[in-house]
């Protein structure tokens, strides 16, 4: 904060407001991780680019039960064979 540079400045006071949530990160380094999280929301991510040419959402949404696995199918009125 003794800087005369006003970024240095803004800097040090995001710092200052975040301290406790980065001292976190140090207090529980490795014992949770996010990976999992992360690897769900890739899936959902490139599921949703590929639903670019669908024509509504619930054919989404229907490609995203399919991606995921194991998670219950809407109901559809059509019948397929």
């Amino acid at each position: 904060m003794r800087s005369r540079l006003e970024p240095m400045k803004k800097f040090v006071r995001m710092i200052r407001r975040h301290e406790p949530l980065i001292l976190n990160w140090f207090h529980a380094r490795k014992a949770y991780s996010s990976g999992v999280v992360e690897g769900l929301n890739r899936k959902i991510n490139l599921t949703t680019r590929k639903a670019y040419g669908y024509r509504s959402f619930e054919v989404q949404k229907i490609s995203l039960f399919h991606t995921m696995g194991k998670l219950p199918e809407p109901i559809s009125t059509h019948r397929f064979c």
